[in-house]
């Protein structure tokens, strides 16, 4: 069975590495993946493939920096000419970017069968590009790999199964990778040490609908202060986020630092004594870690966190903000609970894969 995998952000190189894994492992699979390029990144070196163990990509498409319609077009146009040449038995793709989108549409087309990791995901907000590729994804897949059984409930309620569609209970391969390389990130991040850090609270801001809105801005940087005075922030951010920040004129007292990578970030997790995140693989990523979480955003896909009361929804109100960080700094939670899988997603994906080759 020749498969293609379709990735275009880093994070999706993290998921498809825990699958490529275990898909290497099987005799009579053929894997190649395609970079879009959707994530320009300039730390994507051969080290980081390395370091994280990933295949390096049989194939870059370079498209980058352009709006949501010229990107996806473009990306569809490129995938379209490699499936031309390549002849797979399956697309394989991972979330909810441009790139997901592109390859899934490229395939569905092409009458490819599309099996999409991360499927049945929904915050119900469909301002968000991500909800839009989301949705029309899992429509044109035949394989649908559901984290959770929030997702696959997600699903039946928009009437899946269809007759060539399969819902499957796979677990969260972001599980599966934070386990993986949780036994080695101590050994190749020294950000603990370099920072200095002790008991500190993890924070991540990026979301446009909350740096894009000055006075959503304003109400969290705010609260992050107040809470900075009680406990140290680290708060990683992106250059573009920095800028804005810059040019709204707001201080910001806390530690902030350039984005890091995969291992620091692990390591971050693993010393934190709370997070606080608009990001939605953060939020995970804190309970794998057992970590509570203040999720800075009016809505979430992992609601079972909310429901288990591993996280807290706050938005960017900052009395809210304050009474969560009140509640959740010293909580006591058991982390325990399957979830996600419990680090099997990869193998219970492989073999359904093989089931419907």
């Amino acid at each position: 069975m020749k498969i293609l995998t379709i990735v275009g952000a880093r994070p999706q190189f993290v998921k498809a590495a825990v699958v490529s894994r275990a898909l290497s492992k099987i005799k009579n699979i053929d894997e190649s993946i395609i970079h879009t390029g959707q994530h320009h990144d300039a730390n994507m070196s051969d080290v980081f493939f390395d370091e994280m163990e990933i295949p390096k990509p049989k194939f870059n498409l370079g498209i980058h920096g352009l709006g949501h319609g010229a990107m996806t077009g473009q990306m569809l146009e490129g995938l379209e000419s490699i499936f031309k040449e390549q002849k797979p038995d399956r697309v394989l793709v991972y979330g909810d970017t441009n790139s997901t989108l592109a390859g899934a549409l490229a395939a569905a087309k092409m009458h490819i069968p599309v099996a999409h990791v991360e499927a049945g995901l929904r915050s119900f907000n469909m301002k968000m590009p991500e909800e839009i590729n989301r949705i029309l994804t899992d429509r044109i897949s035949d394989l649908l790999f559901c984290p959770t059984q929030t997702a696959i409930d997600n699903l039946s309620k928009e009437g899946y199964p269809f007759s060539n569609t399969k819902l499957i209970l796979s677990g969260d391969v972001m599980q599966d990778a934070a386990l993986y390389y949780a036994q080695s990130s101590s050994a190749k991040s020294t950000i603990i040490e370099k920072l200095n850090l002790n008991n500190f609270v993890l924070c991540t801001l990026h979301r446009a609908e909350n740096t894009d809105n000055l006075s959503r801005l304003k109400a969290i940087v705010k609260s992050l202060s107040e809470i900075h005075n009680a406990i140290p922030i680290v708060l990683p951010l992106h250059p573009r986020t920095q800028k804005i920040v810059k040019d709204a004129g707001l201080n910001l007292p806390f530690t902030v630092i350039d984005p890091v990578g995969y291992f620091d970030m692990i390591e971050l997790l693993k010393h934190c004594s709370l997070v606080m995140t608009d990001s939605g693989g953060l939020q995970k990523e804190a309970f794998f870690f057992s970590k509570h979480c203040i999720t800075l955003r009016d809505e979430t896909e992992w609601v079972e966190l909310v429901q288990g009361g591993y996280n807290k929804l706050a938005g960017a109100d900052y009395e809210k903000i304050m009474s969560s960080f009140d509640e959740m700094k010293s909580k006591q939670s058991d982390f325990s609970v399957n979830l996600y899988g419990g680090g099997k997603a990869a193998d219970a994906i492989v073999n359904e894969l093989l089931l419907n080759a």
